[in-house]
Parts: C-alpha cells; structure tokens; sequence
C-alpha cells in the first residue's frame, strides 16, 4: 500500500451492516495506486475512531434505524463523508438533511466512481494537512529566525560584558595571597565559564560568517544560471 511521501498513510472508515458492500469496495480500492487503511464498522458497534487520523468515511446498506445516528455522528466529525444508497428517496432525504454529504447512487458503475470521488477526498485531505505541517514549519522557522536576530544584536554587548568578567577576574587571581581559597576557587569558577561563554560567541559569529557566505555562494549560482538562461 503506498501513500504520498511525507504524510501517513490514510484511514477510509467504512460503515455499513452488509460485509459484502465492505468486502466489494476494499477489494477495489486494491488495484488503485494509493490504497487508505481501512477500518470496518457495522451499525451495531460505537463509533470509536479517532476523528484526526480519518480522511473519509463510506456509508452504505445500513439497517432503516441506524441510517440518522450513524450519520449525525460522522458529519459532527467534519471529515470527508461518502452515502451510498440505492434508493433514490433516501439519497434526496439525506442531501436535504446533510448537505455536505456527498451521495451516490448504487447503480452502474457506481464502485468506479467511489474509488474516485474517494481518492479525490483522500488527496485534498492529505493535501490540507501538508499545507497545515507547512504552516506549522514555517511559524517554528520564525520563531527560530526571531531568537538568532536577537542574539545577533546582542552580541557585541555580551562580548563586552564577558571582557569586562575575564579582566576583572584575571586581575583578582594575579593577586596572590589576597583572596581566601574558597574565594579563589569561586573566581576561577567564574573565569571558566566566561571563557566557555567566549567560546559559545565565537563559534555563533564563525556560524554566521559560513551562513552569510552559503547565501552570497547561492545567490550567485541564481545569478549566473538566470544570465546564462537570458544569453
């Protein structure tokens, strides 16, 4: 079974209290080249999925009674919804009721066209959750960006703090005799760190160098391929 890189492979719900009709449509779906996960409900069992894995849910050959809760439930989910009936009456009640349902009448070649409007739904699904892990991404990119500009302007600052922390520090040390040992140890303390703070802002400025130069290299590439291409 393949689905699209990068997203989970589908889930189709199929619900209905006829195991052929289940049994017909999975069998189908086999020779497509994106196959969903299919779980199988009958009418008789709670509908215990899990709304944010689904893209589409079937419905078909129900009993009479369970037709109104089985729908209400799946159209509260405001996933992609599928009605299959072969009476007309009950497709025009449901497109009354439930306007957002698609309805299919189960006649000639009505399986094909499932396998199609359900694919469709699968791929607009699939594709909605794309652009919402791409939002997603781009909104943690920003983030991202916004904290590397503030320690980009705040660099000179601390570097100037950590001279001022090493010099101080040094001078204290060079004065032998004139500070306790527990003192001492705390000041060499002090120094250490300084100096792996020093070591963090060198390696951020180095960083910053090698990403300003990627960007100078890239952008000239663009500038070279879009000459040649206008040559």
């Amino acid at each position: 079974m393949n689905s699209l890189p990068g997203i989970e492979q589908p889930t189709a719900l199929i619900v209905s209290d006829d195991p052929e009709f289940s049994r017909v449509i999975t069998s189908r779906w086999q020779l497509e080249r994106t196959v969903p996960f299919f779980t199988l409900m009958s009418s008789a069992l709670q509908l215990g999925f899990h709304p944010e894995t689904l893209q589409l849910a079937i419905v078909g050959r129900l009993r009479a009674p369970a037709l109104s809760p089985v729908l209400e439930a799946l159209v509260a989910v405001g996933k992609r919804l599928v009605f299959v009936c072969e009476d007309t009456a009950t497709l025009q009640t449901v497109r009354d009721r439930w306007p957002n349902v698609i309805t299919l009448r189960q006649q000639e070649n009505w399986l094909d066209t499932l396998i199609l409007v359900g694919s469709e739904a699968v791929y607009r699904m699939q594709a909605e959750t794309r652009a919402r892990q791409a939002e997603n991404t781009n909104s943690i990119l920003e983030h991202e960006a916004t904290l590397g500009r503030y320690m980009l302007e705040m660099r000179h600052t601390l570097n100037n703090m950590l001279t001022a922390t090493l010099g101080n520090s040094e001078l204290l040390l060079l004065e032998p005799g004139s500070l306790s040992a527990p003192a001492r140890a705390q000041i060499e303390t002090i120094r250490n760190m300084a100096l792996r703070i020093h070591e963090i802002l060198r390696r951020f400025s180095s960083l910053d160098k090698e990403l300003n130069m990627e960007s100078w290299q890239t952008g000239n590439q663009h500038s070279d391929r879009a000459s040649a291409a206008g040559s």
